[in-house]
């Protein structure tokens, strides 16, 4: 859908983003000098306790982003968490907030909205008793979630700051042999270029794993089946199919993988489906399959480009774990 440009401003268009489990942390600091610093962790202000009140404003922070910024989406944020740590050497209080919930947008703002109230109550009540406050070093310290997965600051994190937060990043597949099989007739006839199979296999190198088979098949029950039967005795432990999953005459992907496997994996193909339906209502039509073949566990996605990496975006949370299933690994 493209972006009607007829106003100055404009809300982003996530309606046809699909909801995700997001989180975020935001961080700063307050700077009242030595003196100062005593009298607010001593609790001594003439205001009131001034740091358990920055928790509190945190929290209204967070929940009002949307009307402090207009162009901020309203979100039904499921948790906000508010800390003020102490930094004695340096005379500081550290203040974090960290808001989480599952929405097609993310948290950032109500983050760093929830710091920053903090800081400025810390900064309201501390003022009576000295003038000359600082507050600094305001920023994401690291978001998780939607297509991008985990993304820390570049400055990084302290050791205790991921040891409180435990940032999660997608479970690699460091290693692990790969394929990715295109079926097309007319891309294996060379008629166009495959661009969905690129897609599957930028996806695995960001996962780390090792692709050690790229190829393009035409339709057809028998080209693949033998295929897949070769993967399996060579070792390989994840194949990616992407196309022949819709309602032609041609679409037998699905019957392929049947051929072949050992067992279905019905609880993936149906993810995919219902997943992929939050993006287009399209994505019922997709037979879309997953089956495991000895020790290898094949995917069959949708062909076109834009739901092939849709779609990994919904698996790669996945893998890694289905992979140490199939070892004889338990649920953690």
């Amino acid at each position: 859908m493209t972006q009607q440009r007829d106003a100055a401003f404009y809300m982003a268009d996530i309606r046809n983003k699909r909801p995700t489990r997001r989180r975020a942390v935001a961080v700063g600091e307050f700077l009242p000098g030595a003196e100062a610093f005593a009298t607010v962790i001593e609790r001594r202000l003439p205001k009131g306790d001034a740091l358990v009140m920055a928790e509190i404003a945190g929290l209204q922070g967070a929940k009002m982003a949307s009307m402090l910024m207009p162009l901020c989406h309203p979100i039904s944020l499921e948790l906000v968490r508010v800390r003020c740590v102490p930094v004695p050497e340096r005379h500081a209080i550290r203040v974090y907030c960290e808001c989480a919930l599952e929405a097609r947008t993310g948290v950032e703002m109500e983050a760093l909205a929830g710091v920053n109230a903090a800081l400025l109550t810390l900064y309201d009540l501390t003022k009576p008793v000295e003038p000359a406050l600082s507050i600094s070093a305001i920023r994401l310290l690291f978001k998780e979630g939607g297509k991008k997965g985990l993304w820390i600051h570049p400055d990084g994190m302290t050791e205790d700051e991921r040891a409180h937060y435990q940032p999660r990043p997608l479970a690699p597949l460091a290693g692990v042999p790969c394929a990715v099989i295109t079926l097309s007739d007319r891309a294996s006839e060379g008629h166009y270029e495959d661009r969905s199979g690129p897609v599957l296999v930028e996806a695995l190198r960001k996962l780390n794993a090792d692709v050690t088979h790229i190829e393009v098949l035409p339709d057809g029950l028998d080209p693949l089946t033998e295929r897949l039967r070769k993967l399996t005795d060579q070792g390989l432990r994840l194949c990616l199919c992407t196309g022949g999953t819709g309602l032609g005459a041609r679409d037998v992907t699905p019957e392929a993988l049947q051929l072949v496997a050992d067992r279905r994996v019905d609880g993936l193909a149906e993810m995919i489906r219902s997943e992929s339906a939050k993006h287009t209502q399209l994505a019922w039509l997709s037979r879309a399959e997953v089956v495991q073949v000895g020790q290898m566990l094949v995917i069959a996605l949708p062909g076109s480009p834009r739901a092939a990496q849709q779609c990994m975006d919904i698996l790669a949370p996945l893998l890694a774990h289905a992979l140490a299933m199939i070892d004889g690994g338990q649920h953690p």
